[in-house]
């Protein structure tokens, strides 16, 4: 069986230059498909849950939508030509549907792919529903040393204040215990964040909170979603001027 993938890093690769990077999307309609091809990612997966990275400055990808809800792309956050980076090529397919302009749903799988490392492939399943204004989504990631499971809500702006709220959890299951220095091990452990946002005067303010349940010598075995493993609080402005 010959893999739908097999020659798209060619494409990506090509994707990677100088004027597209201006362009940053290009958008063609064939027939029933919707073929978009950048150097930014072209689709948050999951209702949110799930976001291709922009690593380098050498990246780019495509995506293939059909008018029945079904797609598959690739992206590559890092295509290795820089000093300190590695080839990652993440590869996904999917179905989203709008069953109403207020309930939605998508399911899907993605592997993330990075060839110049041993043992550092993963893939994830994951599943978003959109109810009204509330996205609902949940993942299952695997890798070769780890299992993580990831719930995800993201209730839009709330009523009055008009303020975003989103929020985060996993659990991770380490394949082979991390022994700590002090002594002790450690063979699970979650995180989990939360989001405040509202736009103001053209500027989209963030405000968030996030955690972990490991602390001390225990943070060294951490490499989960949020930044840093113990308390962090992130204050961030963006605007765009284009």
């Amino acid at each position: 069986m010959h893999s739908p993938f097999k020659h798209w890093p060619w494409l990506v690769l090509s994707l990677a230059t100088p004027g597209l990077a201006q362009a940053q999307l290009l958008q063609r309609q064939l027939g029933d498909f919707d073929l978009t091809l950048g150097t930014t990612p072209s689709r948050t997966m999951a209702q949110g849950l799930v976001s291709p990275s922009t690593g380098t400055a050498v990246h780019g990808g495509m995506d293939l939508a059909h008018d029945s809800g079904f797609y598959v792309g690739q992206w590559a956050p890092s295509l290795g030509l820089t000093d300190g980076s590695t080839l990652e090529l993440d590869s996904y397919a999917g179905y989203k549907r709008s069953l109403s302009p207020s309930l939605g749903y998508e399911v899907g799988m993605m592997n993330y792919a990075r060839p110049q490392l041993d043992n550092a492939s993963s893939h994830q399943l994951f599943a978003g529903l959109r109810v009204l204004g509330t996205r609902i989504g949940a993942a299952l990631s695997a890798a070769s040393e780890t299992r993580a499971s990831t719930l995800y809500a993201d209730f839009g702006a709330l009523p009055l204040w008009g303020i975003g709220l989103s929020m985060k959890v996993s659990h991770y299951q380490l394949a082979t215990p991390y022994s700590l220095d002090g002594g002790g091990q450690v063979t699970a452990y979650s995180d989990w964040s939360m989001q405040l946002s509202r736009p103001w005067r053209g500027t989209d303010l963030n405000v968030s909170w996030s955690n972990s349940d490991l602390n001390g010598l225990g943070c060294a075995a951490y490499a989960g979603h949020n930044p840093e493993c113990g308390g962090t609080l992130t204050f961030r402005a963006a605007r765009s001027f284009f």
